[in-house]
């Protein structure tokens, strides 16, 4: 889980975690594995991500890999999240790290 955490830091500019996070650029992220895609309350998700949602279904392990190699292109053109981790293990070790997240 240290690797995780460490790779998450690069998240924190625009993700929260945590019992009490709050949406910044980002929502916050506590929770997300197994959440329905586009489902905090009160935040500005991109409409392409909102249509996307029902297709998507809920976060999981594997979507959230994919999310995070290219959102743009895993949901077609969203632009709120631009960032991208390159290397499949930061990937994998942070979808792990967000998994323990509860």
């Amino acid at each position: 889980m240290a690797a995780g955490e460490k790779v998450f830091a690069k998240c924190k500019t625009c993700h929260e975690i945590g019992p009490n996070a709050k949406a910044k650029i980002g929502p916050p992220l506590t929770g997300v594995v197994g959440r329905p895609v586009a489902s905090v309350p009160g935040f500005a998700y991109s409409e392409t991500l909102k249509k996307k949602a029902g297709e998507i279904g809920n976060w999981d392990k594997e979507k959230l890999q994919q999310w995070l190699t290219d959102p743009a292109k895993y949901a077609g053109g969203t632009v709120k999240m631009m960032f991208k981790l390159a290397k499949p293990e930061e990937r994998q070790a942070v979808v792990d790290y967000l998994e323990t997240q509860k």
